[in-house]
């Protein structure tokens, strides 16, 4: 079923993942199935902004450990290789606990960075008011049409129409500018 905000998210991701493949594939393209893996795994332990913090932590409530960090000592390899099954599990339950409430920290983060969007978008807006007798265009409804090259060309706007009223609730009542 069409849904608009799950379409743009659905794209977005598209295009970012075609992004980081044009990145990654060599020059014949056709290595992409290959590559897909190792894009992923960028897109998912990259640091995002307005959660502020990487998919994979918000999937699995720890940060991932980088096949790199396997090879060069960190820190965090020889705690977790030192401690015995029991306290291992211990941790864990622990970083689960704490789990809830980092998810629910990012959602906040997000929260306030769409507010944060949504200010700044909205001091560029200029509203606009229209008087009786005013004319106006008006957006033409999505239709469909059998051929891309007819849709490329047709007008997104119909009109011209004469505001016949105004409401308090901002609607106004247009006719054609024949009267009907």
């Amino acid at each position: 079923m069409y849904n608009a905000s799950a379409n743009r998210l659905a794209e977005a991701f598209t295009k970012m993942l075609y992004n980081l493949l044009s990145k990654v594939v060599a020059k014949s393209k056709r290595d992409w199935h290959e590559r897909l893996g190792k894009a992923l795994w960028a897109y998912r332990t990259t640091y995002k902004t307005p959660t502020q913090l990487t998919a994979f932590a918000l999937v699995y409530g720890v940060e991932a450990i980088w096949p790199l960090k396997l090879q060069i000592p960190s820190l965090r390899i020889p705690i977790q290789e030192g401690l015995t099954e029991d306290e291992n599990h211990k941790r864990r339950v622990a970083e689960l606990d704490a789990f809830d409430e980092k998810r629910l920290r990012a959602q906040q983060n997000l929260e306030c960075y769409q507010a944060h969007l949504s200010r700044a978008f909205n001091k560029k807006i200029r509203m606009g008011s229209f008087q009786i007798s005013d004319q106006v265009l008006m957006v033409r409804r999505p239709t469909i049409i059998p051929y891309k090259t007819e849709r490329k060309f047709t007008s997104k706007w119909d009109g011209p129409y004469v505001i016949q009223e105004v409401y308090t609730n901002g609607g106004y009542r247009i006719v054609g500018t024949d009267g009907v």
